[in-house]
């Protein structure tokens, strides 16, 4: 009779961290960079760059624990999260409280050398990040507050930078609430079923029969929002060529996806929102570059 041997404390950190699933810390990412380029004029300080590379990563790793330990009693019931590290009883919730709490007080040090404003901005930072996870008790679409989670990074990169708070980074940030419920509705279609049955709220549920022409509706404000903001930076054809690409990405990709409904073609939809946020990156970056 073989046993199985049970996971290194290191290994169920990184589970539970999802450092073993970048893609949240890429579409986290896109929204911090495209703000630090938009802040800094397509020349933003490479120092702060880092620092907010390293706290992105960090941050949504202490996200992620907060979701878990919020969620703990719910992801049992769902196929894709029931052999998460807590729901599987493998963390306790005093160690999930304690890795997170580091993570966020290590991401806290990292922007010591910065302005009083960005550690002032910081602060309902760490708050929308960590409350996040128990709006989907109570908010119709939580999707709307993840996205203010997920582009709070935008605004704290002009603190950072311009040491001001323009309206131009509440209007970016605005943008990546509409991306945030569009890609963050498909990922939520993979589990309607369970979520249904356990009492959690998701804008896919709310959406309902609609929730292909939201998705699709979100994508095309976002992008609106994206070119407003690139014109009023003045940005070329270079920028509005990457938003077209994207456009056509989330017509030819996105809808083909979710069309259908199915879960697993909705969640490789969720992942392929990196390529969006990517390409709109790599274009800003090319037309401050050319011009």
């Amino acid at each position: 009779m073989t046993t199985t041997a049970k996971p290194s404390r290191l290994t169920l950190y990184l589970k539970l961290t999802r450092m073993d699933k970048p893609i949240g810390s890429l579409l986290l990412m896109w929204p911090t960079l495209w703000g630090l380029w938009f802040a800094g004029a397509g020349k933003p300080d490479v120092l702060v760059v880092i620092i907010f590379i390293i706290g992105t990563v960090l941050m949504r790793s202490a996200g992620c624990v907060i979701n878990d330990y919020a969620d703990r009693d719910f992801d049992g019931h769902v196929e894709r999260t029931k052999n998460r590290p807590m729901a599987a009883g493998l963390v306790s919730t005093r160690e999930a409280l304690w890795l997170a709490t580091i993570l966020a007080l290590l991401a806290f040090a990292l922007i010591l050398p910065l302005n009083a404003l960005t550690k002032w901005m910081s602060l309902p930072a760490v708050f929308v990040a960590a409350s996040y996870p128990f709006t989907k008790r109570f908010l119709a679409i939580p999707q709307a507050y993840l996205g203010i989670a997920f582009g709070f990074g935008i605004p704290m990169a002009f603190a950072a930078l311009t040491n001001s708070l323009p309206p131009l980074a509440w209007l970016l940030l605005l943008a990546n609430v509409f991306w945030s419920v569009a890609y963050d509705t498909a990922y939520a279609m993979t589990d309607r079923a369970d979520d249904l049955k356990i009492g959690i709220k998701t804008s896919a549920i709310t959406f309902g029969r609609f929730d292909v022409a939201a998705i699709m509706l979100c994508h095309f404000a976002f992008l609106g929002l994206m070119a407003v903001g690139g014109w009023l930076m003045g940005r070329g054809g270079v920028y509005l060529a990457g938003l077209a690409l994207a456009l056509a990405l989330m017509l030819f990709d996105q809808y083909r996806l979710i069309r259908e409904r199915d879960p697993q073609k909705c969640f490789k939809a969720f992942l392929n929102n990196n390529r969006i946020g990517a390409v709109i990156f790599v274009s800003l970056l090319l037309d401050y570059w050319l011009h």
